[in-house]
């Protein structure tokens, strides 16, 4: 993630049903791990370059004006800088109580919790702590 600039537009006005992030990729950049929510339906619309959405099935090439939506419980996702250029998108999601985050190619698991925050623990359910492996 130390190729993504991530502003929460939605906070600096107070939002607290959903969420909007104006997030700039550099080269070699991803929006996130490949991940699918529980409860958050999510949007994302392109504003500027050309990123590639990548999902277990398809990756496929997006552009200015395009967008892409995934529905909760849906298929896992990311967004991916490929080129040369920084890609520019808006992320619009909800901020629904008891939200769960899975990412099928990482040993990651969140968890929404009572104050809007999310905790990450092992697939296996232990926290993550200083023993070597690095925390989300």
């Amino acid at each position: 993630m130390a190729c993504r600039e991530k502003r929460a537009l939605g906070d600096v006005f107070g939002l607290k049903n959903f969420g909007v992030n104006l997030t700039r990729i550099a080269p070699g950049g991803m929006s996130a791990l490949m991940h699918s929510h529980s409860r958050q339906d999510e949007l994302v619309y392109v504003l500027e370059g050309a990123p590639t959405l990548v999902t277990p099935s398809d990756d496929a090439q997006l552009g200015p004006g395009m967008c892409a939506g995934f529905p909760a419980r849906g298929e896992a996702h990311h967004i991916v800088n490929r080129t040369s250029r920084d890609i520019l998108i808006l992320e619009i999601g909800d901020r629904s109580d008891g939200d769960e985050a899975s990412y099928p190619q990482d040993d990651i698991h969140a968890a929404m919790g009572t104050d809007g925050q999310w905790s990450f623990t092992h697939k296996d359910g232990t926290p993550y702590k200083n023993d070597g492996r690095s925390v989300p």
